[in-house]
């Protein structure tokens, strides 16, 4: 799921999380998770999103027309189009479904971060999240059918 900042006349800071379904429920929850209550949310007429203004949004939805094959949301389609042009890019396509979410956090901090002009603070907000966040082990790091963890990790793979 993407959710992009709107700004006028750019694309503003985003945020990228795998979901597990198209879902209503999964939907609702993934948007409370995302975007700060009393946003505007706006959205293709997909049924999944039909209650989310229960959720203390402003819902607005954008409708495809008949008349043709315009793209209604242009810049959360281009947020995805760099996605994937970045991760066949640096990654070279080898890409592992068990290190998507790790790949989305990182494309979220390089957009988030590309205009920015203090490099300097960049650093600092990188290393305070580094303290804040839970140490993880390699050993819970690496893929493979092998690893011991392989569970942990094959719940991710099976959330895709």
């Amino acid at each position: 799921m993407a959710a992009e900042e709107e700004t006028p006349g750019k694309i503003g800071r985003i945020r990228l999380q795998r979901i597990a379904g198209r879902s209503g429920a999964v939907l609702r929850e993934a948007i409370s998770h995302l975007i700060q209550p009393g946003a505007r949310v706006r959205t293709d007429d997909w049924q999944g999103y039909a209650k989310i203004d229960q959720l203390g949004y402003t819902h607005e939805q954008v409708h495809y027309t008949a008349l043709g094959s315009k793209n209604i949301l242009p810049s959360v389609n281009r947020v995805a189009s760099l996605l994937k042009r970045w991760l066949l890019g640096t990654h070279q396509g080898s890409t592992a479904q068990a290190h998507l979410d790790y790949y989305l956090d990182e494309f979220t901090f390089r957009f988030n971060r590309r205009t920015s002009s203090s490099r300097g603070l960049l650093f600092y907000r990188l290393i305070t999240q580094a303290v804040a966040m839970e140490p993880r082990p390699a050993k819970m790091l690496k893929g493979g059918r092998n690893n011991p963890h392989h569970k942990e990790l094959g719940s991710l793979e099976s959330s895709a």
